[in-house]
């Protein structure tokens, strides 16, 4: 009673204090309290308590519906029957609600069945055990109904803490019963009342796709009662559900698929296909069109095979969804989407003809199928185009409209995309060009509120510019023609230079492809001086120019410069933002590319001037200012020259720079490296440095390794780590190299170590533990020469062992990626020959990697790392044969046979010697996954197998 009153009193504190510190604390206190033993007694009585009010029903309900479905392993076996009957007698108790209390109660028989099988539950299971409650208190059937509709859908419901097994096992025992269960609804439809709670349920057993035969469902009372109500006044929101769950089961492969459920999707598909008509009618509400939308959506989506072979009835639907596509508002036309992708996809892939046989005759019906649907894409592609135009009070959007808005222009473009691959590029492109004319007439250059039709034509054809050919003669010359003509308006413009941008590859091969560069230059150079918005848009369009039409631009350098100049050093009225005159060093860098190496070398000297010349002065300033400058100061030009190294492909060229440059590097790395931000700005230029120029980096390469692996020793920047990655992955197999790498390896590592030397660590430092495994399996792949045999291998794979359970999920990764390259080592010729000596670290450590992998696999990491997980526990059973297998079997015996059966231990032993003697390692995983699903069913259940295992009192101790 004591107990029942403090739950009262907190329950009054949360919902009724007016201190916030204690609704925290009565929220905490009651959080607590539900995963006690007591939460289960104490919450049935005040359910049965006729003085508990609503908060106090509802928080009680739902405390027993989690404790059912979590935590039914805590009672003793002989609670099972006193438990069902109170669950039962409360039911009734709510029959008439409070429905979120009924629903809880449901839930929870629901969760109780799945926990205990058929024959334990008695009276045939729960199926039939509910058919006779019904019959013996017809006065109860509402909540019965409840929970008559949510048992299929406890089939899924992964928060009840069952076994895998028994998961089947409880969905074999509801298909079995699924006669039973029609026939209570089918008495049920009688009460006209409940006739909306009837079909919801017949909706919900739907969704175990069981296969009754379609002949049956087809002249089934519970179908023709939800077909007939489609037609009436109200739409029911019941019925259209079971529609759209009998449209889906017939296409289900459990359920036989298409061609054994014809005689039902014959009953559907006339019923569905009369409510076309309701699509236009204005005295409709919204929520019944959508509802309508909803069902030729789904016909559509699910027959999507049938109707692509252009029969006269199948394209009776397809002309039903272009009504859908035309529906004025966007949340339903947009329904119809998926399906002209899914349809797109079924014409144009080839395996859809296999069965046509000889190429000729796969030919001849693919032409006349993307015939038959011509005029349907091309009536798609006028329906859609208009739904991207800027709405008029564009500027008064908040930014969530202005997101939806976006993420509505991305979903038109990705349905002109299918029609593009239908109709083909340039009949696309005709429909979208008339649209453009017309736009364009009625867009004078002073009326800026008539910008936004042209502006919509134009992103349509921008997002076509991949399906039109690059030879396309007849229209781009116009579009191209009409661009210079349109008015500077900042959302235009914008577009106007994405499309220009969109079509560099036309440019390039278009035979007055030169003619057209000073007016498109001209457009760009307008769009970096209007807005940041347009600026980025012509900066990445300057971009998408320089690389395709490299060659032709290399004589027009200057020109290229000039602009550069005026973006980078912000002259004159350009609008550039920092990040985005990246693209513009891009742009140039690519362009230098193409030039003879003599020339190139000038050009990029050219290139980098201004970046020195403002890093220098930054530079000039003294260690003093510049330890205090905000790191933007230095990245926004390091970024820079990162992205000249990594585009200007002039290996000698690049590295004749980077030694040029040193001492600025230098002096930045010396005085900022305490400061993150700008030490990987500064790591990144160094690493595409490396990767570009290569051997030919000579003396300063060994100046960059000093460099770093000192200051790495004072300021511990997991970017060093990185670059020293990009290093191993250029120098690691170059002889001339190994004295410096040795040094560098074995220096960053030993100290690594030192840094993390308990999981604490780990988790304080994860992008240090992250950079130093990705090093380590660089390491392993490219000089396992220098890095195995080296002291700093075991004491890292010590390391790994203390670090593996972090929960940082890179970190973690890392470090099991590492150990699975050590015991794939065999996979590699270079690595076969290092087996010796890894064995002799990995041996004597071998029981507790396992220990700690299958404590991993069991709940030590999260669920999400499962794949990186098994994989390194079977890569170590392969390579350890039977003596894994022994390690594993040791580990398991470990762990209650209360959180394990014998029966599920020996199929996940089994497994592992699968594994051991030669077996495909991705066959085998699913039952890696149910030892998974077993240990984590419930946190009670994961804590005990936690305490068993206990990975971090492992980590350092080798088990011989």
């Amino acid at each position: 009673m004591e107990l029942q009153n403090t739950v009262k009193e907190a329950l009054n504190a949360l919902y009724h204090h007016p201190d916030d510190s204690v609704r925290m604390q009565a929220d905490r206190w009651l959080q607590d309290f539900q995963r006690t033993i007591d939460a289960w007694q104490v919450s049935d009585n005040l359910l049965h308590d006729a003085t508990s009010n609503l908060e106090t029903l509802i928080f009680c309900s739902q405390t027993l519906r989690s404790k059912v479905q979590r935590d039914f392993e805590e009672l003793p076996s002989e609670a099972f029957r006193p438990l069902r009957d109170s669950l039962n007698t409360l039911l009734k108790k709510f029959h008439k609600g409070p429905p979120k209390v009924r629903t809880q109660i449901s839930i929870a028989v629901a969760a109780l069945a799945v926990h205990v099988p058929a024959e334990d539950w008695g009276d045939g299971g729960i199926v039939k055990w509910l058919r006779d409650e019904m019959n013996s208190h017809p006065e109860f059937i509402p909540g019965f109904l409840e929970l008559l509709m949510v048992l299929p859908e406890e089939v899924f419901n992964y928060k009840i803490a069952a076994r895998p097994e028994r998961r089947r096992q409880f969905e074999k025992e509801l298909t079995s019963e699924m006669e039973v269960a029609l026939n209570i609804l089918t008495a049920c439809l009688n009460i006209n009342e409940l006739k909306e709670q009837v079909l919801e349920a017949f909706a919900s057993w739907l969704r175990l796709r069981h296969g009754i035969p379609g002949a049956v469902l087809a002249s089934h009372p519970l179908v023709l009662t939800a077909l007939s109500s489609l037609n009436s006044e109200l739409l029911s929101e019941a019925s259209v559900n079971v529609v759209s769950e009998l449209i889906h089961y017939t296409t289900a492969g459990s359920s036989g698929g298409a061609s054994v459920q014809i005689p039902l999707i014959q009953v559907i598909v006339p019923q569905v296909m009369n409510l076309k008509v309701q699509l236009r009618d204005s005295s409709k509400d919204e929520e019944d069109v959508k509802a309508i939308g909803r069902l030729f959506a789904d016909m559509g989506d699910s027959y999507v095979e049938l109707i692509a072979t252009g029969s006269d009835e199948s394209m009776l639907i397809v002309h039903a969804l272009l009504e859908v596509a035309s529906h004025p508002e966007y949340d339903i036309a947009s329904m119809t989407f998926n399906f002209w992708h899914n349809l797109q996809v079924n014409l144009t892939k080839r395996d859809a003809y296999l069965s046509f046989g000889n190429e000729a005759s796969i030919e001849a019906e693919r032409n006349r199928r993307l015939q038959v649907f011509r005029s349907s894409y091309e009536s798609l592609v006028s329906l859609v185009s208009s739904r991207v135009r800027y709405p008029e009070d564009y500027q008064d959007l908040s930014y969530e409209d202005l997101k939806d808005f976006k993420q509505t222009r991305y979903a038109v473009a990705d349905v002109l995309i299918d029609a593009a691959s239908v109709l083909g590029g340039e009949a696309t492109l005709k429909i979208l060009y008339m649209k453009l004319v017309e736009a364009v007439a009625s867009c004078g250059n002073e009326e800026h509120n008539e910008w936004r039709p042209a502006e919509a034509a134009l992103y349509c054809i921008r997002a076509i510019s991949n399906y039109v050919s690059v030879v396309e003669a007849e229209v781009m010359p116009q579009v191209m023609n009409m661009l210079p003509k349109l008015p500077h308006q900042p959302q235009l413009l914008q577009t106007v230079c994405l499309t220009i941008g969109a079509y560099s590859k036309w440019l390039d091969a278009a035979p007055g492809g030169l003619s057209i560069f000073p007016s498109v230059i001209d457009i760009l150079m307008s769009g970096m001086s209007i807005s940041e918005d347009s600026a980025a848009a012509a900066a990445l369009a300057f971009k998408h120019i320089c690389d395709d039409c490299r060659k032709k631009l290399c004589g027009s350098l200057d020109g290229l410069f000039h602009i550069y100049h005026r973006a980078v050093n912000g002259e004159g009225n350009f609008k550039v933002p920092a990040e985005d005159s990246l693209h513009l060093v891009e742009a140039l860098s690519m362009v230098i590319t193409e030039l003879p190496p003599d020339h190139a070398k000038k050009a990029l000297e050219a290139l980098c001037l201004p970046v020195v010349t403002s890093l220098q002065e930054v530079v000039n300033q003294g260690p003093e200012i510049l330890d205090k400058k905000v790191a933007r100061e230095f990245t926004v030009h390091i970024d820079r020259f990162a992205y000249i190294f990594r585009y200007v492909n002039h290996p000698e060229a690049v590295a004749d720079a980077i030694q040029r440059l040193w001492p600025i590097f230098k002096a930045i790395f010396d005085v900022r490296a305490w400061d993150m931000r700008t030490m990987e700005s500064l790591c990144r230029a160094c690493k595409y440095a490396v990767r570009t120029s290569g051997r030919f980096m000579g003396i300063t390469i060994g100046a960059m390794l000093e460099e770093i692996q000192g200051l790495y020793q004072l300021h511990h920047q997991p970017c060093f780590l990185y670059l020293s990655s990009e290093v191993i992955k250029i120098f690691g197999s170059d002889p001339s190299c190994a004295n410096y790498l040795k040094n560098l390896i074995e220096a960053l590592f030993s100290h690594t170590t030192c840094l993390l030397k308990n999981i604490r660590e780990f988790t304080a430092r994860p992008d240090i533990a992250d950079d130093c495994f990705l090093l380590a399996s660089r390491c392993i792949r490219y000089c396992p020469q220098l890095f195995i045999p080296s002291a700093v291998f075991p004491s890292l794979v010590d390391c790994s062992m203390i670090g593996v359970t972090v929960q940082h999920r890179e970190a973690s990764n890392s470090i099991l990626t590492f150990l699975s390259d050590i015991f794939d080592l065999a996979k590699t010729s270079p690595g076969e020959q290092y087996q010796s000596i890894r064995d002799t670290v990995i041996i004597p450590r071998g029981a507790s990697i396992t220990r700690i992998l299958i404590a991993c696999l069991t709940g030590a990491l999260p669920s999400s790392r499962l794949e990186t997980v098994t994989y390194a526990l079977l890569a170590l059973t392969r390579a350890y044969g039977m003596k894994a297998v022994e390690w594993a079997k040791d580990c398991i015996s470990l762990v209650p046979l209360t959180a394990v059966t014998e029966v599920e231990r020996t199929r996940f032993l089994q497994t592992l010697s699968n594994v051991a003697t030669g077996a495909d390692i991705n066959t085998l995983t699913v039952s890696m996954e149910e030892l998974s699903d077993v240990c984590r069913r419930n946190r009670t259940v994961q804590e005990i197998v936690q305490g068993a295992l206990r990975p971090h009192e492992l980590n350092l101790a080798p088990v011989s």
